[in-house]
């Protein structure tokens, strides 16, 4: 299995920000796409922002002018800049390939986002 490790989730006050990073296994890794995604209780995974090696991104419309997804390919690491957080922005987050196998994903434990008052 691929190893991916997020980190820096925790809670936050509406309009407060967190950053998360993931740390990813095998030198694969710094050629492939890359994504976070969150769940929510209830809810479907979804994409939240994708990056490609050269670094091009894209942003579900929910986060956009919001959260800024960047990488270090030097480093395996991908992060996730997430400003002006709102309560439905409440998850666990992963990351992951982007996008993600059909069959046989691995996917790490995730980082728990809670955002309240």
């Amino acid at each position: 299995q691929v190893q991916l490790v997020e980190s820096g989730g925790g809670w936050v006050q509406p309009g407060g920000s967190l950053r998360l990073s993931c740390a990813t296994s095998g030198i694969i890794f710094k050629i492939l796409p890359m994504g976070w995604y969150r769940q929510a209780p209830g809810k479907q995974r979804e994409l939240v922002a994708g990056i490609t090696r050269v670094g091009s991104t894209n942003y579900a419309d929910a986060v956009k002018g919001r959260f800024t997804i960047s990488r270090d390919n030097a480093k395996n690491t991908v992060t996730l800049q997430m400003n002006s957080l709102k309560p439905e922005d409440t998850a666990v987050y992963y990351c992951n390939i982007n996008p993600p196998l059909e069959k046989g994903a691995s996917w790490g434990q995730g980082t728990q986002v809670t955002v309240s008052s």
